[in-house]
């Protein structure tokens, strides 16, 4: 007895497409196609929400170097500020004007102010020391300056003319 002929066939008959599998092969790739946009779109947002925070945390990053050159910044600004609130106008008026008022005039040759406490040093000369003590009692009757007081004064032999030069503080005010 011989055992029947079996015919395998592997690769089959191919099926013709349908209607129905043409729809749904093009159903598949219009979604397909929609999906890679929507990516595309929801890829792009992520990254420009990814560069706001790395800005936003750049910004919020606290710079050493950038630090102390703030303060730096402001302690300069204060001291300008310092140096403006010396009422430098007012101040040299009254020194000229008593200069002026002594007899043949007292020479101001420097004029130095001490921020922290308010304090004035005035150099000068003058031809004799009793000039000087009248330059300093008109300073005495000043409103804008307290206190003016000679600290030291000194004849100058090596010059011809001998002028005195003398050295005086007082304490400005600050007036209205």
């Amino acid at each position: 007895m011989s055992a029947p002929r079996v015919s395998l066939d592997f690769a089959g008959g191919r099926r013709r497409l349908t209607l129905v599998g043409g729809l749904l092969l093009l159903l598949g790739i219009a979604a397909l196609g929609v999906t890679g946009v929507e990516y595309q779109r929801i890829e792009a947002r992520r990254a420009g929400l990814a560069l706001k925070v790395e800005a936003v945390n750049h910004r919020n990053q606290r710079d050493p170097a950038q630090e102390l050159r703030a303060t730096a910044l402001n302690e300069e600004s204060a001291r300008i500020a310092q140096e403006l609130a010396i009422p430098w106008t007012k101040l040299l008026a009254e020194l000229e004007a008593a200069s002026r008022d002594s007899p043949e005039g007292i020479a101001v040759l420097s004029v130095e102010p001490d921020h922290a406490k308010h304090h004035v040093r005035i150099t000068g000369e003058s031809r004799d020391l009793t000039r000087i003590l009248a330059y300093v009692k008109r300073l005495q009757s000043s409103a804008l300056l307290r206190y003016p007081m000679l600290e030291s004064h000194d004849l100058k032999i090596d010059d011809p003319q001998r002028p005195v030069r003398f050295a005086m503080t007082a304490e400005w005010r600050e007036l209205p």
